[in-house]
């Protein structure tokens, strides 16, 4: 029964999570296929910026959103568990390259608990939200969720917290 409990829990609080944020239009200039969360094998991964309602921000290479997770100040990640389902890390595959308006010197990696590379920028690791499924989709912004807030990456490395003013 306790074993149950416990599911239940995880599997309720990612329903929550999932029910607390809405959805958001796809990125200026953005198409292609809804990619799986889990990147495909490949020869590199990259991070590259695009343009949307929150203003440039980063993206991985098929134009996913990224985010950050203010309660990680440095490398080393603090999201495992449930917090990896409902955030699921950007894996690096094979060298970690910079597209279009990121900046290479920014770009960096870390090691997980299970020897396996997290992509960083500006020292900080990267997410996704396991409901952005299209390029530039954002469903899951400014949250508070796992004990911080979880905000998409301006180039800078800066979190943006909400949508751009004309």
């Amino acid at each position: 029964m306790p074993r149950f409990f416990a599911v239940a829990v995880v599997a309720g609080s990612l329903i929550f999570a999932a029910a607390g944020c809405g959805n958001d239009r796809p990125a200026t200039g953005t198409a292609g296929s809804d990619p799986p969360i889990a990147q495909k094998t490949g020869a590199s991964t990259t991070v590259k910026v695009v343009k949307t309602r929150y203003g440039r921000i980063l993206v991985d290479g098929h134009g996913r959103a990224l985010y950050l997770f203010t309660r990680e100040r440095r490398a080393a990640s603090r999201c495992y568990g449930a917090c990896a389902n409902a955030w699921p890390v950007f894996f690096a595959r094979g060298k970690v390259r910079a597209g279009s308006g990121a900046d290479r010197r920014l770009i960096g990696t870390t090691r997980r608990k299970d020897g396996r590379r997290q992509v960083t920028y500006a020292g900080r690791p990267l997410y996704y939200y396991v409901t952005d499924r299209k390029p530039g989709q954002i469903t899951c912004q400014n949250v508070v969720e796992y004990g911080g807030t979880w905000l998409v990456v301006a180039p800078s490395g800066k979190a943006r917290r909400g949508p751009e003013r004309s």
